[in-house]
């Protein structure tokens, strides 16, 4: 991991109306999705985004991506504001940054052959000229993510759900990006494949120097594949830290329930282990709690974490968190 920042997401924030009435469609309030978060990528690191559903990490994902236009904020790759770009500029600037998806059932095309399905993106930027160079390209993608380039012509109901994820991550190298959002690309897998997929990722991470934004909510997975974690609750980063530091010493009080729920394979360390249970649902985006969002449900709030919303922060060097009852730490 270098530290040069490839990606840097300032105060961005993703809001879906809600409308009332079949004639005059009034807005009467917002979906607030992603609410005002604030982070850095580095060339070459992997950033896991983890949270439990409903928390707001796909749609992160997808406005940084511009697949939607955000609310208010920046989203700046390279230095350049994607934000401020519409038409060819974004569409040149997208060659760059790909996805992939959760569940690589629906996110294939049906009725599309495989050389189809990884080629599309390179006919269309006109990086190939011709269906000979095309199919070239595709069958070396293919031998990439460890699948026999002669299934150019076979179509996607004739692969296993590993394979087919395989095949849009061929997709997703097709454009040669430099980074790629991983959309909880495991969880549609069954925990045998899972395991492939991540090292197939962290191989072509140190091969392609590519970076990763890791959606996720296996937190032990993410612990394995990710340099930094950023933990995510109802629209904002509660923590973000190293990999290292969140696991051995969170500070958030979210963060510790979440860990606390990760079983230790150790049966004897397990058994004395003490669980945080959380009480209550997640509240509605389109209705958060006043002051801190966690107040409703974190077992240490205090009077101000239900009026007075905590600062986002720099609590120890390179570790962020938002929390009135924390303090710097050393």
């Amino acid at each position: 991991m270098t530290t040069d920042i490839i990606l840097r997401v300032k105060n961005l924030k993703k809001y879906f109306p809600i409308t009332s009435g079949l004639i005059l469609n009034r807005k009467v309030g917002d979906v607030k999705a992603v609410d005002d978060i604030t982070f850095d990528i580095h060339r070459g690191e992997t950033l896991g985004l983890v949270g439990e559903s409903g928390c707001g990490k796909s749609t992160t994902g997808l406005t940084v991506l511009q697949l939607y236009r955000p609310t208010m904020g920046q989203v700046e790759f390279e230095g350049q504001d994607l934000t401020e770009l519409k038409g060819p500029a974004l569409r040149q600037m997208r060659r760059r940054m790909q996805l992939i998806f959760q569940d690589p059932s629906a996110s294939l095309n049906p009725r599309m052959t495989v050389g189809n399905i990884v080629g599309e993106a390179m006919s269309t930027h006109k990086i190939v000229s011709n269906r000979a160079q095309r199919d070239a390209r595709v069958k070396e993608l293919l031998d990439v993510v460890g699948l026999n380039p002669n299934f150019i012509n076979r179509y996607p109901h004739e692969f296993s759900g590993g394979q087919r994820q395989r095949i849009g991550i061929a997709r997703a190298l097709a454009l040669e990006p430099d980074f790629i959002v991983c959309d909880e690309p495991i969880s549609a897998l069954d925990v045998s494949i899972q395991a492939q997929v991540i090292n197939l990722l962290h191989n072509l991470r140190e091969q392609f120097g590519l970076t990763y934004l890791f959606i996720a909510h296996d937190l032990s997975m993410v612990r394995h594949f990710s340099d930094r974690v950023a933990v995510m609750y109802l629209g904002k980063i509660v923590e973000l830290t190293d990999r290292d530091t969140l696991y051995k010493n969170p500070q958030h009080p979210y963060t510790q329930a979440l860990l606390s729920a990760v079983p230790i394979p150790d049966p004897k360390v397990e058994a004395k282990r003490q669980r945080i249970t959380l009480k209550g649902d997640l509240p509605s985006p389109s209705n958060p709690p006043a002051g801190c969002n966690f107040s409703t449900r974190c077992p240490l709030a205090t009077a101000e974490c239900f009026q007075v919303e905590p600062e986002y922060r720099e609590i120890a060097p390179n570790h962020w968190a938002a929390c009135h009852l924390i303090d710097e730490v050393d």
